[in-house]
């Protein structure tokens, strides 16, 4: 009787425990509910041609510089122009006191005149002798005689008549003439100033302005960057036409044109000059004036361009972009920027067409987030996203 009350017992607790293991059990397991994806701005990227343009600083220079100085030296006697004024090739602009070099001219003439005369007292002596030795009334050696003081007495003669036309030339050097035209400076000698045949110190400075040069500086790598580019099948060159922004920062009315590209690089400063002419009718541009020239440097005829507010930097400093992939999942893409176009960067790699890159929401993403997704437009005079009018929320469920 006794084991039969232990073993009912032991019956007993054991239901009661397995009763008590099984109330506490739940009723239902609780799913967890998915998060919500976050709504994404995008841009769907397309080619489309680019006209590319490439500022660079520079500065005017004349087109003519020439700098006055005294051929002959002597006392300033007269200036003959206003400083500042336009002036003509062969333009009178000094007189320097010619007392010195007539005297000389005259000089030469009277040694030229003497040597006329022995010139033609020797011819015919010569002649003389001449005629004489075929009778054989003179000797051979007096024939030769005579005719060695003809050839000396020719010598002397023209020495005499190029000493002539030094001193003539001299002469005409006391006239001071403008060699060009253009506008002139400010003197640097006054009348009654003592000048030498070229001395280091100009007398003054006349400056053709109309045409007028722009030297621009280009960097070497910007040079490189340009040639690579060019090399692109969809890439054709741009025209040599330049535009100019002036220093108060509007646009010169005239179009200017690329002459010239300096052969070599400035050790110094690692750039290369780009030289343009402009047009300067009303002399607006005068030399030593900072200016920016704008070059049409290339036609990209399928550029793809990303919005600038839909690129970032990662640490290392790389531009990258979020993309959202056919599945609507945001990738990051390391892209490799060429310049800015306006507000867009001109990408090369790292976005192919069609792509869809994040410009609005990027912040609350990260690679491989589920995204829905608004497809934006850039306004090009605004700059602003605008949504498409025809674009319709993309939902992934």
């Amino acid at each position: 009787m006794l084991s039969k009350f232990k073993y009912a017992s032991a019956a007993f607790v054991l239901a009661l425990l397995v009763g008590c293991q099984e109330d506490a059990k739940p009723s239902a397991v609780a799913t967890p509910k998915a998060a919500p994806k976050v709504q994404v701005g995008i841009v769907v990227i397309q080619p489309q041609k680019v006209e590319l343009m490439t500022e660079l600083p520079g500065r005017t220079a004349s087109s003519l510089v020439a700098e006055i100085r005294p051929q002959v030296g002597g006392i300033v006697e007269k200036r003959l122009f206003d400083e500042g004024q336009d002036v003509k090739e062969g333009d009178l602009l000094y007189e320097l006191d010619d007392s010195v070099y007539v005297s000389s001219y005259k000089q030469a003439q009277a040694d030229l005149e003497s040597a006329n005369a022995s010139m033609k007292s020797a011819k015919l002596k010569f002649d003389r002798y001449a005629s004489l030795r075929k009778k054989n009334n003179v000797s051979q050696q007096d024939l030769d005689d005579a005719r060695v003081a003809y050839l000396e007495a020719k010598a002397r003669q023209k020495g005499s008549d190029a000493a002539l036309e030094n001193t003539k030339i001299n002469l005409s050097h006391t006239k001071v003439r403008s060699p060009i035209n253009g506008r002139i400076g400010i003197s640097q000698v006054t009348v009654g100033a003592l000048v030498t045949g070229s001395q280091a110190t100009v007398m003054t400075t006349v400056r053709s302005l109309d045409p007028i040069f722009v030297d621009l500086s280009q960097t070497s790598l910007d040079q490189l960057k340009q040639r690579n580019l060019l090399a692109q099948d969809d890439v054709e060159k741009g025209s040599n036409h330049v535009s100019l922004i002036l220093e108060d920062g509007t646009k010169y009315q005239y179009e200017g044109s690329l002459k010239a590209r300096e052969v070599s690089v400035n050790e110094s400063t690692g750039s290369v000059t780009l030289r343009a002419e402009f047009p300067n009718p009303d002399n607006l541009l005068l030399p030593g004036m900072f200016v920016r020239g704008e070059i049409h440097e290339a036609t990209y005829n399928s550029a793809l361009l990303v919005p600038q507010q839909g690129v970032a930097r990662d640490v290392k400093g790389n531009p990258v972009a979020y993309v959202v992939n056919k599945d609507n999942v945001i990738e990051q893409r390391i892209l490799k920027t060429d310049r800015a176009v306006g507000n867009q960067w001109l990408v090369v790699a790292g976005i192919k067409a069609g792509d869809k890159v994040v410009v609005e929401g990027s912040l609350n993403v990260r690679p491989g987030s589920g995204v829905t997704t608004v497809e934006l437009k850039l306004d090009s005079q605004t700059g602003a996203m605008i949504a498409q009018k025809t674009a319709t929320t993309s939902l992934s469920n």
